[in-house]
């Protein structure tokens, strides 16, 4: 699998590599040229082409980084609504940064405001003459969010705390944001508490990114060193606060069981199912002693910790590493599961027993996935990075309709001929960022998704993704 990110180098003042975003169409600056749907990885561009954002294929797109480039991130739940639909929006982070040297990495807590955008309709009453964006900014919707989405630039709000190495991944708890785990490359499991850092960004308005340069010297909760190599691997449970698993490039996974708020009990004895890296966990979202892990060699296991240590169930998922998993927890029979080949599998556990349990199958992107996960609010929705630079949200309900296309571009009075052997599933494709890494969507602002990068962060919700919930403000 391919972690690390490709000679890191300290983001400058003005990141212009996350400019460019969309992709899934080109715009042409020639009136005579007809519409041609720009295939990434497929097209190429000729000298002196290049592709622009379409910033109407958004409801609001902003690019931001914080120093060094970082491999993983979280979102943290916060106390600000549990479904937020108007503009503009405030969400809060943690990461942990991937540095030149080990001493120059920290964790960065983080809170963006002033995130703006617009609600659009489904399809365009007429069309739009004001394509002209050569704005400096990489924030596509600025000038037209005085309608429904406020104005101005997002603001940032970072606290650093000093940790030693790279940070491989980082998890906030569900149950209790402010308790995060994060992996080291050093091969060192923590586990912190950031509630000073999360309240004293909560309390602030301004943008306090000048004291940025600062960094805390914090201890953490719990430091655990009894995994034998460095890791990916790392989980929360959803249904039983503090407990966590954390999985190591030895094959090896321990589970965590928390004695208090701010201890626990790691067991000393491995999960041992695997014949090589452990690449990640997921606990089950409806039995709480059950979690998933994939691994380097090609198959994904099934584990019950009242069962032992070895794995209830384990097959062969794919032809190459496996990377990544994701547990639906609006369908919990169906799991994820993306490769080092760029395919990616949806399973439904019930049809394990049978044999083949893959209900889709899609060999779209071509390089290593490097994310994949569901969607908190549309059980048929998942959302894939990739390290061919694009980012891709997929529909699994859907279907190919040739009456609905028609339809379609009569309406837009456009002829966009669509490559025949694009899957009818794929919603969206959203490109411009470098090396992408890991993605997230957000549990509390249906359709936003937050993706890190080896040249930053992007936040992004789609126009074409609807949520089923309520559409008015909640």
């Amino acid at each position: 699998m391919v972690r690390s990110i490709k000679n890191p180098k300290k983001a400058k003042r003005k990141n212009k590599g996350s400019k460019t975003a969309d992709g899934s169409s080109s715009s042409s600056s020639i009136p005579s040229m007809p519409t041609k749907v720009w295939q990434p990885g497929v097209d190429k561009l000729e000298e002196g082409e290049e592709l622009q954002c379409d910033p109407s294929a958004y409801n609001s797109l902003h690019a931001f980084h914080i120093g060094w480039p970082c491999l993983s991130f979280d979102i943290v739940r916060d106390t600000l609504g549990l479904v937020r639909t108007e503009f503009p929006h405030t969400v809060y982070f943690v990461t942990g940064t991937q540095a030149e040297k080990a001493s120059w990495n920290s964790i960065g807590i983080f809170k963006v405001s002033n995130i703006t955008g617009k609600r659009r309709e489904p399809l365009p009453s007429k069309s739009t003459d004001d394509v002209d964006e050569e704005s400096d900014s990489s924030d596509s919707d600025e000038d037209s969010d005085n309608e429904l989405g406020g104005s101005g630039m997002p603001v940032l709000q970072l606290r650093k705390v000093g940790h030693e190495g790279c940070v491989n991944r980082i998890r906030a708890m569900n149950q209790n944001p402010h308790i995060c785990a994060s992996w080291a490359d050093s091969g060192h499991v923590q586990i912190w508490d950031f509630s000073s850092h999360l309240n004293a960004l909560a309390e602030s308005e301004t943008d306090v990114s000048q004291g940025a340069s600062s960094v805390f010297n914090q201890a953490p909760l719990m430091k655990f060193g009894g995994h034998k190599d460095e890791g990916y691997a790392l989980d929360w449970s959803p249904l039983v606060p503090g407990r966590l698993v954390s999985g190591d490039c030895k094959n090896s996974i321990h589970l965590w069981e928390p004695t208090s708020g701010s201890t626990w009990n790691v067991d000393s004895t491995p999960f041992i199912g695997h014949a090589a890296s452990v690449e990640d966990l997921q606990w089950s979202p409806t039995e709480q002693n059950v979690f998933a892990s994939c691994s380097v060699d090609r198959t994904i296991a099934i584990w019950d910790t009242r069962l032992g240590k070895t794995p209830a169930v384990s097959f062969k998922a794919h032809d190459a590493d496996v990377n990544v998993i994701s547990w639906n927890r609006l369908a919990s029979c169906m799991l994820a599961s993306g490769c080092d080949d760029g395919t990616f599998s949806i399973r439904d556990l019930r049809l394990l027993k049978e044999g083949d349990s893959v209900v889709a199958h899609f060999e779209y992107h071509k390089h290593p996935v490097t994310s994949i996960e569901w969607s908190p609010h549309e059980a048929s929705t998942l959302a894939v990075s990739s390290s061919d630079c694009q980012l891709t949200i997929w529909d699994l309900s859907l279907e190919k309709d040739e009456e609905e296309e028609a339809e379609f571009k009569a309406k837009t009075k456009e002829q966009v001929n669509a490559p025949e052997d694009l899957p009818p599933q794929l919603l969206f494709v959203h490109q411009g960022q470098k090396d992408l890494k890991e993605l997230h969507w957000h549990a509390q602002i249906p359709g936003m998704i937050v993706s890190t990068a080896a040249d930053g962060f992007n936040i992004l919700m789609p126009s074409n993704i609807q949520s089923t919930l309520p559409s008015d403000g909640a």
